[in-house]
């Protein structure tokens, strides 16, 4: 698995640990930090941090695109999962917006239920083609 596709599971599962604690994910992330056991790469900080400051936008596109399901409906894995591929798709200018959608989709297919992948990869279509 290359450096960033890793980057970005740790940072779904980070952000996803953080909503089952109720815990804001960059503390969450600063406390892996200091234990750096595993070390933590410099994307996974980057992408954590990244949907931290844009979670009010990143929520309203995804409130807005997610047809008949809320936010808090949706499995929190589907949730991280889909802020993290928002913030690559419209925030990280170096993540082509085919690779954010495909590591979205993969990350859903390793880490979700048999329907995530096609409900991740349709609202990060949706997206792309509206902000296009």
């Amino acid at each position: 698995m290359a450096a960033r596709s890793k980057a970005r599971k740790r940072a779904v599962d980070l952000m996803y640990e953080a909503d089952l604690r109720g815990d804001d994910p960059v503390r969450t992330l600063a406390e892996r930090v200091a234990l750096a056991d595993p070390p933590i790469n410099d994307y996974t900080v980057e992408l954590v941090e990244g949907v931290s400051l844009r979670q009010e936008a990143i929520d309203q596109l995804l409130s807005e695109y997610s047809e008949g399901w809320t936010l808090d409906r949706m499995p929190g894995v589907d949730r991280a999962i889909l802020r993290v591929g928002l913030y690559e798709l419209l925030w990280a200018a170096d993540v082509p917006d085919a690779v954010a959608i495909d590591e979205a989709v993969e990350l859903a297919k390793s880490l979700s239920t048999d329907d995530s992948p096609k409900f991740v990869n349709g609202i990060l279509g949706r997206v792309l083609r509206d902000q296009s």
